[in-house]
């Protein structure tokens, strides 16, 4: 299958901040460690290695078979759960959402780039272990994000009451989500496969934890991925030092707020607000800030109330009840983790850059940050049509007023660029202002004004002739629009808005071999397959 590559600053879909990132640009060298380059990693490596306690790896590789238990595991994710005891192993990282059958087709590409990044550096390391790890975001509270999927154009979606942490929400319901599900995918031996998966995951596990779990294990298990549930108590109790900083001395409050500004004087945005506390109160069905008015923690929307001292105990006996906002959460993963990089999208990233002062702070490693895979998945009859009208895929990422004009333009028969009639103007006006010159000044004046007046007018001639134009190949037009739209629906990037079972219907496990073997982590840059 064809694969071609778009450097993602030409793509027109990524920030500022990102296109500076991958440029290198001096103006962010400040917001982050070191860069997402091979030979870096060995850099990171040491980081780690002397940062990264036998102890806390004896307690993460316990907790992770506590979290499988239940789970059929494959030998290569259990050989990499035992190998994260030994000093010579490290993750590389990415975390998504529990979006309901992954929701946008990105999260494929998030997990493909960590598992392609760990067997990239087992090559270049071949002394170390590196595990692909899938952190699921089990303390989020976002429902309204994550209970739909679309499909060709269709959302499917879970509705029910929401409250609390998402992974804790219980699966009943999906039954019925289930029936859609089915109608959609159909009796094909893939759309079979699609709505057994859908129904092993979501219909036999009680929890949304369970259910994804299951379902990230089931994609992606023969490639060794690890799927960690930070919402565990052990793990929270490796946490407890930082968390008491936070609720004592706001210091990620200070740190990020002191980072943010200088990104802001720098150009860029802010990407997440800090607050004074970045710690939630989590029980079941509540996931609400923590406060502190007048010397008094309290948690919002509720009664609860601490005095700091009890607010400390109960940190100390249950750790669990705290639960880190998106500002402090990637603190908690690489607290727990021997992590050498987190991979991300754009904003994700974004928000990383807010941190590094505060990870110096805490004497907390900063991992490497990389930009994780995009792509734009072509169906050779597309691919077919646009070679019979002479387009480009790249073309395609223009603006879609852009394309249909450049389009007009190429395929018009009669010539809509006037720009040799605008020279031949101005060198007629050269005449007059020497003219001008000889006569009164304000002649020049009177001139300049003519000569504007003139180049405005061609400029309206040549949109009337565009317009004209584009009225006559409408029939054109029409046709390469509606592939623009099916690539990239709601101009936006198809991976934002397809889900991975449009694709899987029609090419089953072709999919994820050929993503694996076409996505290169390291490359970045946008790549476009064609199947």
């Amino acid at each position: 299958m064809p694969k071609t590559k778009i450097p993602y600053q030409k793509t027109g879909y990524f920030t500022k901040a990102m296109c500076d990132y991958l440029n290198q640009d001096k103006t962010l060298a400040n917001f982050y460690g070191n860069f997402p380059a091979i030979e870096n990693f060995k850099n990171q490596i040491d980081l780690k290695k002397h940062s990264f306690s036998s102890e806390m790896r004896q307690l993460l590789t316990q907790q992770l078979k506590e979290q499988y238990k239940g789970v059929e595991i494959s030998e290569n994710t259990l050989n990499n759960i035992d190998s994260l005891a030994s000093q010579t192993t490290f993750t590389v990282t990415t975390g998504h959402q529990l979006n309901l059958f992954t929701g946008p087709l990105y999260f494929l590409y998030k997990i493909f780039s960590v598992i392609n990044l760990s067997e990239v550096l087992k090559e270049a390391y071949p002394e170390n272990d590196f595990v692909p790890i899938y952190w699921m975001a089990t303390e989020d509270h976002d429902f309204d994000e994550i209970n739909y999927f679309n499909f060709e154009g269709k959302k499917i979606a879970w509705n029910r009451k929401d409250g609390g942490a998402v992974g804790a929400l219980s699966t009943e319901g999906l039954e019925d989500v289930l029936k859609v599900v089915e109608k959609e995918f159909g009796q094909s031996e893939n759309g079979k496969k699609l709505s057994q998966l859908f129904e092993d995951a979501y219909v036999n596990h009680k929890t949304l934890t369970a259910a994804t779990r299951y379902l990230g294990n089931e994609l992606f298990k023969e490639y060794g991925l690890v799927i960690v549930d930070g919402n565990d108590a052990q793990l929270k109790k490796a946490f407890i030092p930082y968390a008491e900083k936070e609720l004592t001395e706001n210091l990620s409050f200070k740190k990020v707020t002191e980072t943010t500004e200088r990104l802001i004087t720098a150009g860029y945005g802010e990407q997440v607000h800090a607050r004074e506390i970045n710690l939630f109160y989590l029980k079941e069905g509540l996931r609400e800030r923590i406060v502190e008015i007048d010397g008094s923690f309290q948690v919002l929307e509720t009664d609860l109330n601490f005095t700091k001292e009890e607010l400390l105990k109960e940190l100390q006996n249950h750790p669990d009840r705290f639960s880190p906002n998106a500002l402090l959460r990637p603190l908690f993963q690489e607290v727990i983790l021997p992590n050498l990089c987190y991979t991300g999208g754009g904003g994700e990233l974004a928000y990383w850059f807010q941190l590094k002062d505060y990870f110096e702070s805490v004497e907390v490693p900063f991992p490497i940050l990389l930009l994780r895979n995009s792509a734009l998945l072509v169906p050779s009859k597309i691919s077919e049509k646009l070679q019979k009208m002479d387009i480009e895929i790249s073309e395609l990422f223009k603006k879609q007023h852009q394309l249909q004009t450049d389009f007009t333009k190429k395929i018009s028969e009669v010539n809509i660029d006037f720009s040799s009639q605008r020279e031949h103007l101005k060198n007629q006006f050269k005449s007059m202002y020497e003219l001008a010159k000889k006569t009164d000044a304000s002649f020049i004046g009177a001139v300049g004004a003519q000569e504007t007046k003139q180049l405005k007018g061609l400029d309206n001639l040549e949109k009337r002739l565009l317009k004209a134009q584009k009225r006559k190949l409408a029939d054109q037009l029409e046709r390469l629009t509606k592939i623009q739209n099916e690539l990239f629906p709601k101009q936006s990037l198809q991976e934002r808005n397809a889900n991975f079972s449009q694709f899987y219907l029609e090419y089953g496990d072709e999919l994820f071999s050929e993503l694996k073997l076409h996505l290169k982590p390291l490359d970045l840059s946008f790549s476009i397959i064609e199947f």
